[in-house]
């Protein structure tokens, strides 16, 4: 977090290197994925380059199954139902890893942070699609509201099955009619639909990283939004009342209290 990096922290979370209260207690974890990535990339390229290079110019000529047309619906939506299909292995190999494989770190967890086995994750279905059908406004938080580990990995669970569920689908089946004329079939159209699914992706995961400490505990990642705010709040009226500010009555322009205040339910907490 202190070298603006978020890479390293995934790692931490999945329980690799890591110890009670989110103290890191050994980089090896890290240092063999990283030696993992630079042989994995370094093969990529040596594959591109033969393929630039040296290989056939027509790939489906040798291996006709790697071969398709954009405009080939029946053979696009089969591409389709492989990546739900990887998509939904990728969401089991962390259920596996959170149930079986040494667990995964969570931040509530008693005493203040530890690696644990999730052996009892969610799977009522009200309670998983509960988060979908939250108001993404005020304070229900939306998915982003999810708060134990439980749900999180039952999600997961519930993901993968319904990613692999609708592979299988798309792969043994052909488009239908109305879905036909609905969608342009071309590169260019499938480009776009991929920006847009990833740009949602991308609102999504900025509001967890903002929000979520669950997901994103903020031993590894740093402050929520919220918790940088208290902070700051904390540190003003400290420095103030330092200077003999009366922060108990002190009011803001907005006649609310500036440092302190009385919520709605009676709590008394930071001004605004």
């Amino acid at each position: 977090y202190e070298q603006g990096f978020i890479l390293i922290q995934h790692l931490a979370t999945l329980g690799w290197g890591i110890g009670p209260g989110g103290d890191i207690t050994s980089t090896l974890p890290y240092f063999a994925v990283g030696v993992i990535h630079l042989i994995s990339s370094a093969i990529l390229g040596f594959g591109g380059i033969y393929h630039s290079l040296l290989g056939p110019d027509t790939l489906e000529e040798s291996f006709p199954f790697f071969g398709y047309d954009w405009r080939d619906k029946n053979k696009m939506t089969t591409i389709l139902g492989i990546h739900l299909c990887l998509l939904g292995v990728g969401s089991f190999l962390l259920v596996l890893k959170a149930m079986y494989l040494g667990g995964v770190y969570d931040t509530w967890a008693p005493g203040g942070g530890d690696v644990r086995l999730i052996t009892t994750p969610t799977l009522n279905p009200i309670v998983i699609f509960g988060y979908v059908f939250r108001s993404p406004f005020g304070g229900d938080g939306w998915v982003v509201s999810v708060n134990n580990m439980e749900d999180v990995i039952g999600g997961h669970i519930w993901v993968g099955v319904l990613c692999i569920s609708g592979g299988i689908f798309h792969i043994f089946t052909k488009p239908f009619s109305w879905a036909r004329r609905a969608f342009v079939w071309s590169g260019e159209a499938y480009l776009s639909y991929s920006l847009a699914a990833i740009s949602l992706m991308g609102f999504t995961a900025s509001l967890y990283s903002w929000y979520n400490n669950t997901a994103y505990p903020s031993e590894l990642y740093g402050p929520t939004g919220p918790e940088a705010s208290q902070s700051q709040a904390f540190t003003f009226l400290v420095r103030d009342q330092r200077l003999g500010a009366n922060v108990s009555s002190a009011q803001g322009p907005t006649g609310l209290g500036k440092y302190l205040m009385r919520s709605p339910s009676g709590e008394i907490i930071f001004g605004g």
